[in-house]
């Protein structure tokens, strides 16, 4: 009986050099591998190379294990960072949250209907008003409150919980709490934020209230990875929306919850597709 095919995918980066894009395909194709899907990218200013191959082969753990190992040697070859993952394997993913419900309601139902190929082992959040819906989805709801003084100590009980469900991506939707330095070490590059605005522009507080005392013409969100500097995070996934001297403030942040809602899921699914690929302190995406 054959075995089972699947699909994986391979994400290099490392020095930018001749042969590289020559190396993988050879590799794959003297195993009779075929790939359905390949992108790369040379950063001209870094002399970085990234590149993100998805390929189909045969199910068993212990070829694909074989296989991984084979690929090391032209890892150490080019000075790689690499890694080779089966696409079959749902991310594992905790949800943090606080009050506002939109964008864990959109993570939620893409999850429902499966547009977002993940697992949720877990909601966390600082307050109990959103316990109903989340359980409604069949998913455990902890309460964990936090205040200056307990801070520490209801960190230590998401990183457990992270090691305890096996967690791959934490997701910070509007969550309103500000992560620890060591908090933030120790999830790094595996920590999404959605900032309700246009970084660079008007972090912390109220940013919509900041950019209507502005005046500006556009708005939108951004999707970043959490760092300890303050809305400072390599930028995943942004968009905007046109606006008006007639629209209110409160007008702004109806309008940004949508944007919000969009640019995050595309940050997530571009994470757990493996798509994202660490450039020093930006990202190199493929979209598509």
């Amino acid at each position: 009986m054959e075995s089972e095919v699947k699909s994986y995918v391979l994400t290099i980066a490392c020095q930018d050099t001749i042969g590289i894009v020559s190396a993988v395909s050879s590799f794959l194709a003297a195993r009779d591998i075929f790939i359905s899907e390949s992108a790369h990218y040379g950063d001209a200013e870094t002399q970085r190379f990234f590149m993100r191959t998805v390929f189909q082969a045969p199910g068993d753990p212990a070829a694909f294990a074989e296989l991984k190992k084979a690929f090391a040697a032209i890892g150490a070859q080019f000075g790689m960072t690499w890694d080779m993952v089966d696409m079959t394997r749902k991310t594992r993913v905790l949800i943090l949250v606080s009050k506002f419900d939109h964008c864990l309601n959109d993570l939620l139902y893409r999850y429902r209907i499966g547009a977002l190929p993940i697992e949720i082992p877990a909601v966390v959040s600082n307050h109990p008003d959103l316990q109903r819906v989340v359980e409604w989805h069949g998913i455990p709801y902890h309460h964990l409150p936090v205040t200056k003084e307990t801070k520490a100590a209801q960190e230590a009980k998401i990183l457990e919980m992270v090691d305890r469900l096996n967690i791959d991506l934490i997701v910070l939707a509007r969550y309103m709490q500000v992560l620890s330095a060591e908090m933030c070490k120790a999830l790094a590059w595996r920590t999404i934020n959605i900032h309700h605005s246009f970084l660079p522009s008007f972090k912390g507080a109220k940013p919509y209230h900041q950019a209507h005392a502005r005046g500006v013409k556009i708005i939108g969100a951004t999707a970043h990875y959490v760092t300890s500097d303050l809305d400072e995070g390599p930028i995943i996934e942004q968009a905007v929306e046109r606006v008006e001297h007639t629209e209110t403030a409160e007008d702004f942040v109806a309008i940004g919850r949508d944007i919000e809602n969009v640019v995050l899921s595309r940050a997530v699914k571009f994470h757990v597709e493996r798509r994202v690929i660490p450039n020093g302190g930006k990202t190199v995406v493929f979209r598509r």
